[in-house]
């Protein structure tokens, strides 16, 4: 029997039960399509943070407060971050690998607007250098200045969603909104800049460090501090020159001793990057094990069709059909039920990244489709070869006694 016979035949068993065999490749497509979307959703769920993380500046740097529980830091008390550490940071005879310094305070309250209100995540007070350090473009207006921050000026750059909410398609440059008691003059709106899902760049009020610190968060510790280098390759040196400032500034002598930390862009992806690979191989993992029982019901299935058929075998095997006939036909049927399923399953996975999940756009791994589609085969191989080796080796004359 040639392969085209084979392949003809195992269609026609196929076909003669045809309720069973759906049912059977449906498990195949479930395995198939949850392995695919799975690791799509991962694959977009890092993808987002990345572009997140990147959109806060390649070459910016977030100083922050504390140690963060690291086992190494020696520690005993933790100073926080003044405008002064900021100051210091200015220099640029002790640092002159700092391109800017925006020190930052941060709160949330409701923003009002001719009536209409709306929550605002983030109110931040810092210096104009925020804006660049932040990789935040101006969609429209400008943005407040240096002497606005000396004069305590009430005026305020507000992002995209926050304006949406508060004046929908209307300009909001030059209109006036109140947080708590205070009115703010709005000079300008941000660009858009994404979310991660969990937190929104673009709901947020930017007004004057010393205007925060005067109506809400009071003269204070700082939130943090942003740093700008001058370059994306001089991150490393402004590091050093950050540590070396601060340390001075809270009278430590030792690195290990530093009761602050140091983030960039770059660590933070190094991070997500590490946190991210976890996530996809344990949504793969789970994914996989629906794989799994796909294969476990071709088995099944096959057995019965064995059991079914076995006069059809013995006669087979009494007109002279060679044992690899009967094992080559039981094996096609196999492999075909899981080719079947796991193409169809590849579709209903394409299908279903069109969708946004959870505010994530999945984004097709093509190796996970090549890599599910084959082990779905394998798996149609390995789990079809034990009925279809049972088939082949039957005796005819007990076959053909078999009612």
């Amino acid at each position: 029997m040639n392969p085209f016979q084979t392949l003809r035949f195992a269609f026609g068993g196929l076909a003669a039960n045809k309720v069973r065999s759906v049912l059977t490749m449906l498990g195949v497509l479930i395995g198939v399509a949850a392995v695919i979307l799975l690791l799509a959703v991962g694959n977009g769920s890092s993808a987002a943070v990345k572009a997140s993380i990147s959109s806060l500046g390649a070459n910016a740097l977030i100083v922050t407060s504390g140690t963060g529980n690291s086992a190494a830091s020696t520690a005993t008390s933790t100073e926080p971050l003044s405008v002064a550490d900021a100051k210091a940071l200015s220099d640029t005879t002790l640092a002159p690998d700092i391109k800017g310094i925006a020190p930052e305070v941060s709160t949330s309250g409701t923003a009002v607007h001719d009536g209409i209100s709306h929550s605002v995540s983030s109110v931040i007070g810092t210096y104009p250098a925020y804006f660049e350090a932040t990789n935040s473009k101006i969609a429209q207006g400008g943005y407040f200045t240096d002497d606005d921050v000396l004069n305590d000026r009430k005026v305020a750059v507000i992002g995209s969603t926050t304006a949406t909410d508060l004046f929908g398609t209307v300009s909001p440059v030059g209109k006036t909104i109140t947080i708590g008691s205070t009115p703010f003059t709005v000079v300008g709106e941000l660009a858009t800049k994404g979310s991660t899902g969990l937190t929104s760049a673009d709901d947020v009020v930017v007004a004057p460090l010393t205007t925060i610190q005067n109506g809400f968060t009071g003269f204070g510790p700082l939130n943090q501090i942003v740093v700008e280098a001058t370059s994306s390759s001089r991150i490393t040196a402004v590091t050093q020159e950050i540590s070396t400032i601060l340390m001075n500034q809270h009278g430590i002598t030792s690195a290990s001793a530093a009761d602050f930390q140091i983030s960039s862009a770059t660590s933070l992806l190094s991070t997500q990057a590490s946190t991210t690979r976890t996530f996809t191989v344990l949504l793969g993992a789970v994914a996989a094990i629906s794989l799994l029982v796909g294969g476990i019901g071709i088995t099944n299935i096959m057995l019965v069709t064995v059991t079914e058929r076995t006069r059809e075998i013995g006669i087979r095997k009494a007109i002279g059909a060679p044992k690899g006939v009967i094992l080559g036909q039981f094996l096609a049927e196999a492999i075909l039920l899981s080719m079947l399923g796991a193409g169809l399953g590849v579709l209903v996975a394409l299908f279903g990244t069109h969708f946004t999940i959870d505010g994530i756009k999945p984004v097709v791994m093509p190796s996970s489709v090549y890599g599910a589609f084959g082990v779905a085969v394998a798996i149609g191989l390995f789990f079809g070869s034990y009925p279809a080796n049972r088939a082949a080796s039957l005796r005819p004359i007990e076959a053909l006694r078999h009612e």
